[in-house]
């Protein structure tokens, strides 16, 4: 799926709402700590995007776009129990580009497939200023974290370890 249709839908979103956001542009780059430093702002303030398997139990399956700070680990524990799961992984690549709309290292805080629930850690939702690759490995986008809430509509949960890297 080309990553400058999702990019375009963003930006469309942002500006059709007023919000106020600061692009970015630095050399290629998906890794969020690498990225974060070219951008020149602490990992902590990035949003870390990855899409789950979640497996019900054998015949219903789910797909999770979790959300959390660029310094932490998603817990897959907690993803489980908060969908009273069997079974929560990381999904396959070619799936994640299907449903995320971009290429691995671009995949934006935001679902626009109605199979990917959204869910949001609130340490993410709290930064004053909230950094993420908008769709491209070569340009990112800042926004507030209350804008990215009241735009996304993350479902809020703690979905991170405590202390986790």
């Amino acid at each position: 799926m080309p990553d400058n249709d999702t990019y375009q839908r963003l930006i469309n979103l942002l500006d059709s709402t007023a919000t106020v956001y600061k692009l970015i542009d630095h050399e290629p780059e998906g890794t969020t700590a690498t990225v974060s430093a070219l951008r020149g702002h602490p990992v902590s303030e990035a949003a870390k995007c990855l899409i789950l398997i979640v497996k019900i139990d054998r015949r219903v399956t789910r797909y999770v776009l979790a959300v959390v700070p660029g310094d932490r680990r998603v817990d897959l524990n907690a993803i489980r129990t908060l969908f009273a799961a069997r079974y929560v992984g990381f999904c396959d690549a070619a799936t994640a580009e299907r449903l995320a709309h971009a290429v691995p290292g671009t995949v934006l805080p935001f679902s626009f497939d109605p199979e990917l629930e959204l869910v949001a850690d609130p340490d993410v939702i709290a930064q004053p200023c909230l950094y993420f690759n908008a769709a491209r490995l070569d340009r990112s986008l800042a926004i507030s974290g209350a804008d990215y809430t009241r735009l996304a509509k993350p479902r809020v949960e703690r979905i991170t370890s405590p202390g986790s890297n």
